[in-house]
C-alpha cells in the first residue's frame, strides 16, 4: 500500500489550456492526472452534438489532450481520468485508442465507464429539484439527462488496471477520490475519508483557480508569471491529509488564499457538500502554508452520502442571438438608451418576441443591470439586444431591427454585429442510486 499519492489536474473545464497539462505529464512524477471538462451546460451540448452526429458528443478537445499526454504518461506510468467522454464516452474511448495506436502505444488499456445517461427515465411528469414543476412546464424538448456518478463507478476500470479512464457525467472531486480510494483501499462508507477525499477533489477540479489563476487582481491579488500559470498537484497521505503545491519552474502561487477561495467556490454550506460520495464537511479544514507554493490542507471530514443522485436535464433551447451596436462621444449613453428603447418599442409590437428578450448597455450597466445607479453618462457604449427562441423568424426579426438603427438612427451607431448560436437550457432532478448502473468496457491499443 502506497504511503502517499501524486495526483494532478490537467484541466479544469472544457476549454482549458493544453500545454500545463503536458508538462504535468511531463515533469510532474504523477500517478494520476485528471481532466475535468464537464459543466451542465457543457453537458447539454454535448447531447446536441451528438443528435446531430452519432459519431459525435465528447470533449472536441479530446484528441488534441490525448495526443498530447499519452506518450508521457505512459512513459511515467501515470494513470489518465477524465470526463470528457461527456454525452458518447464510447467514441471518445474509441478515438483514445486508435490515437495510442498512432503513436505506438501498443497494449495501452482504455477503459470506457458509462450507465451515467438516464435520458429514459425521464419523462413529461419528472419532478425538477433546482425550482417548482415538472419536466413538462419547462415546456422545451429534452436533450439529455444524466446522472452524477461517484467515484464507486471508477473502481472496476483501476482495478482492471486501465492506462486512460474515460467516463461521461462523473462529478467533479469523485474524478479524484476514486484513485485515492482505490490505492489507499479506502473504503466506501468511510464518511471522514471520503470527505477528505472530496477536499482534495474540490481544491484540484478547476485548476489555476487554485495555483493564482482565477485569484489575480492586479494591483491586489497580484500573481507573478500568470502567462505561463501552471496547474495544481496534490500530494496526499493515508489518512486524506494533503498539500496543494505545483511546478516550481511554472508561473502562479499556491498560497492560504488561493486555497481558501478555491475551497469556498461553489459550496452553498461548507458543513454539507452533496456529492454522490459522501456529504462532506470543510468547516472545520486547516490550511497551512509550509513553504512558498506548498500548502498543506488537513480537517475535512464527511457523512453519510446522501440517498439519490442529482440529475442534470439538458433542453434544447432553440437559437440564442445576439446583435450589438456601438455608440461613442459626448451624449453616448442617451444615444445608447433611446437605441434599446427603439428596438424594444419595435419589437413589442409582438408580444411574443418579448418573452426572452434581453438589452443592456455594455460598459454602463451590462454586468450589474439594476444593482446599482449607472454612471452619468459615458462617451464609450455598445447596445447589446440577446433573444432566445425556437422560432428561427423571431431571430432574424431581432438582428434586422438591430442593424436597422445604423441609419434609422438615433445617431452615431456603428460596428454592428450580429451572431446566431444553438442554445440550452438545464434544470436538475433527483434519481434513486438503483435506478443508476454504471457499466465498464475495455480496449486496448
Amino acid at each position: 500500500m502506497r504511503r502517499s499519492v501524486r495526483i494532478g489536474c490537467g484541466a479544469g473545464f472544457s476549454s482549458d489550456r493544453v500545454e500545463p497539462a503536458v508538462d504535468l505529464a511531463q515533469r510532474g512524477a504523477l500517478d494520476y492526472l485528471v481532466f475535468e471538462c464537464l459543466g451542465e451546460r457543457t453537458m447539454a451540448f454535448a447531447h446536441r452534438d451528438r443528435m446531430l452526429d452519432g459519431s459525435k458528443g465528447y470533449n472536441p478537445h479530446t484528441a488534441q489532450r490525448m495526443r498530447a499526454v499519452l506518450a508521457a504518461c505512459r512513459k511515467n506510468g501515470t494513470v489518465v481520468i477524465t470526463n470528457m467522454g461527456a454525452a458518447n464516452p464510447l467514441a471518445a474511448a474509441q478515438l483514445t485508442v486508435g490515437i495510442a495506436r498512432e503513436l505506438g502505444l501498443a497494449g495501452l488499456k482504455v477503459a470506457c465507464v458509462e450507465g451515467d445517461d438516464v435520458t429514459r427515465q425521464i419523462n413529461a411528469g419528472t419532478a425538477l429539484h433546482d425550482r417548482d414543476g415538472t419536466v413538462r412546464d419547462i415546456g422545451l424538448p429534452v436533450v439529455g439527462a444524466n446522472a452524477y456518478l461517484g467515484a464507486e463507478a471508477l473502481l472496476p476500470a483501476l482495478k482492471a488496471g486501465a492506462d486512460v479512464i474515460i467516463a461521461g457525467r462523473i462529478a467533479d472531486p469523485s474524478l479524484f477520490v476514486a484513485p485515492l480510494a482505490f490505492r489507499f483501499g479506502w473504503g466506501l462508507d468511510d464518511w471522514q475519508l471520503l470527505g477528505r477525499g472530496t477536499a482534495v477533489g474540490h481544491l484540484l477540479e478547476c485548476g489555476m483557480q487554485v495555483t493564482g489563476g482565477y485569484f489575480a487582481d492586479p494591483g491586489f491579488k497580484d500573481v507573478p508569471g500568470l502567462v505561463d500559470c501552471g496547474f495544481p498537484i496534490a500530494e496526499v497521505g493515508f489518512d486524506g491529509g494533503f498539500t496543494v503545491t505545483k511546478l516550481p519552474e511554472v508561473g502562479g502561487c499556491v498560497t492560504t488564499a488561493t486555497v481558501k477561495e478555491q475551497l469556498l467556490y461553489e459550496v452553498h454550506d461548507p458543513a454539507t457538500y452533496l456529492t454522490p460520495d459522501v456529504t462532506a464537511d470543510f468547516s472545520r479544514v486547516a490550511i497551512e502554508q509550509l513553504e512558498p507554493d506548498r500548502v498543506h490542507v488537513h480537517g475535512a471530514d464527511g457523512r453519510p452520502r446522501p440517498d439519490k443522485l442529482k440529475v442534470t436535464i439538458g433542453f434544447d433551447g432553440g437559437f440564442l442571438a445576439e446583435g450589438g451596436i456601438s455608440y461613442a462621444g459626448p451624449n453616448a449613453q442617451a444615444r445608447a438608451r433611446l437605441a434599446g428603447e427603439i428596438v424594444w418599442q419595435r419589437l413589442s409590437r409582438n408580444n411574443a418576441l418579448l418573452a426572452d428578450l434581453r438589452i443592456d448597455m455594455i460598459g454602463v450597466n451590462s454586468l450589474h443591470g439594476t444593482a446599482h445607479t449607472p454612471p452619468t453618462d459615458s462617451e464609450d457604449v455598445r447596445l447589446r439586444v440577446a433573444m432566445r427562441s425556437r422560432r428561427r423568424e423571431d431571430i432574424d426579426t431581432m438582428l434586422w431591427e438591430v442593424e436597422a438603427l445604423l441609419c434609422c438612427g438615433p445617431a452615431g451607431g456603428g460596428g454592428y454585429r450580429g451572431t446566431i448560436s444553438p442554445s440550452v437550457v438545464t434544470h436538475s432532478a433527483l434519481v434513486a442510486r438503483d435506478q443508476v448502473r454504471p457499466t465498464l468496457r475495455m480496449f486496448t491499443a
